[in-house]
């Protein structure tokens, strides 16, 4: 019994220990390779390897760059390549709430609680640049702008037009005129206590 505890004690010494052999070795000294390294393994020299020819990536649309990237030769696409509708705009704003207002605000005007806190450069307002194209607002999101990180990874190239719909949205009806309100809105609008009025 005794035996087996002292068998037992010094197998646990000895896997933290730097041995050379490769069934000893440690994780975090393994052999491999890592993005844009050099290797010695591949005869150009590169550690990250091409992809294989006709590969396409996961997001890709054969034949629409409007939809997947938000231009079309270089020029952002001022049209969102999506069927709108009610739906469409429901799931953009379920998806800016969750992903955009915390640092847009829930209006998309700049106004939250994290821009309110951020020691460095706040948030746009997205209503004071309504006049950049659709795409603009597509690739701020897919691949990120400035301070803000690409939010591919949360958000699919549906949800990401979706978002843009939902911002063109908020664009035009937060500052729209009373007057070109329906009717009966104004009437709602002008019956309820305005802030600093009684």
């Amino acid at each position: 019994m005794m035996r087996a505890l002292w068998l037992g004690a010094a197998l646990v010494l000895a896997t933290g220990c730097d041995v050379d052999s490769r069934f000893w070795q440690r994780m975090e000294v393994q052999p491999k390779e890592k993005a844009y390294f050099e290797s010695e393994f591949y005869a150009d020299g590169r550690a990250m390897r091409q992809p294989p020819e006709g590969t396409i990536s996961r997001e890709a649309v054969a034949g629409n760059p409007a939809l997947t990237e938000g231009a079309v030769d270089g020029q952002l696409v001022d049209v969102i390549p999506l069927e709108l509708n009610e739906n469409v705009l429901a799931r953009g704003k379920k998806k800016f709430d969750i992903v955009c207002a915390q640092c847009h605000g829930q209006k998309g005007d700049g106004n939250s609680i994290v821009a309110e806190n951020m020691g460095t450069r706040l948030p746009p307002d997205l209503l004071a640049i309504a006049d950049r194209p659709a795409g603009y607002f597509y690739q701020a999101i897919a691949y990120g702008y400035g301070l803000m990180p690409s939010f591919a990874g949360e958000l699919n190239v549906e949800d990401r037009w979706a978002v843009v719909a939902y911002i063109r949205a908020l664009q035009k009806t937060q500052n729209v005129p009373l007057a070109d309100a329906p009717a009966a809105e104004q009437q709602r609008l002008l019956s309820e206590p305005q802030e600093g009025r009684p």
